[in-house]
């Protein structure tokens, strides 16, 4: 996942980070909302769809696989209903506008 963070790239020569780059897989955070918070609440869906138990890794995987299928194809998506003015009143405390520092 790609956040807002400093990547490291200076820190390689060119030929290094293409070698690093081409093992990755990049997944861009949202737009609105906390990638950490997505993460968070798909594999608790994952944790509710899955059976008590599972057996060996290689049942794992194809439950996880079908799940992940199941989830492409439903297109599901996170419904955001903290608003901006609700964290301004929840989070007022903190607000160094309304307070000293």
């Amino acid at each position: 996942m790609c956040g807002t963070w400093w990547t490291g790239a200076e820190a390689f020569t060119p030929a290094e980070a293409k070698r690093l780059a081409d093992r990755l897989e990049i997944h861009h955070t949202p737009t609105h909302g906390s990638w950490l918070n997505m993460a968070e609440i798909e594999l608790s869906a994952l944790g509710r769809d899955l059976p008590d138990r599972v057996g060996d890794r290689a049942t794992l995987e194809r439950h996880v696989q079908a799940w992940r299928h199941r989830r492409n194809a439903a297109a599901a998506k996170a419904d955001w209903q903290f608003t901006t003015n609700d964290a301004r009143i929840k989070l007022r405390k903190l607000n160094c506008s309304t307070r000293v520092c």
